[in-house]
């Protein structure tokens, strides 16, 4: 991952127009996070943390929730044959390839291992997030145009 100076001030400017408060990123044993905080009296409205630690391989079904917003909140799962296929990295949603094209999967959609769910657009860079699962998709949980943080649950998959 760069570390450069012009990266970091890139990420600081995706952390001003996207709405969000707060992004981290982690790859390659290196970790940013960019927190937003209220500017007071001539700070600056971003506070860096930046370190070079081993990082976990992302997993596709974590054990355990992220905290959400109580509007977040997701239904309990009552099928344990649900995978949650969540956002490797902050950005937009986008359900298809175009404006007007048709989306790439809906509910019911049967996907496989690779399909295209749908892409994530992280600075002007459009991101296909394919699945790694084969089976059903039981549940979109995101609406198209929609911003996303890190780790949040984008589908939940019904595996097959």
């Amino acid at each position: 991952m760069k570390t450069d100076l012009n990266y970091i001030k890139k990420l600081i400017k995706m952390l001003d127009t996207c709405g969000i408060s707060e992004l981290e990123i982690e790859e390659e044993g290196t970790k940013i996070k960019l927190v937003k905080n209220k500017p007071v009296s001539g700070e600056i409205p971003q506070t860096i943390h930046f370190s070079q630690a081993p990082v976990p391989a992302p997993i596709v079904q974590a054990a355990e929730a992220p905290a959400v917003k109580p509007e977040e909140k997701t239904e309990p799962k009552l099928n344990s044959n649900l995978v949650e296929v969540r956002s490797p990295i902050v950005g937009t949603f986008y359900a298809a390839p175009s404006p007007n094209a048709d989306s790439y999967v809906h509910v019911g959609s049967q996907v496989t291992v690779g399909t295209v769910l749908c892409i994530i657009e992280a600075m002007k860079l459009m991101n296909e997030i394919e699945s790694e699962v084969s089976g059903k998709i039981a549940k979109i949980m995101v609406e198209n145009g929609q911003p996303v943080e890190y780790n949040q649950v984008l589908f939940l998959v019904e595996q097959s």
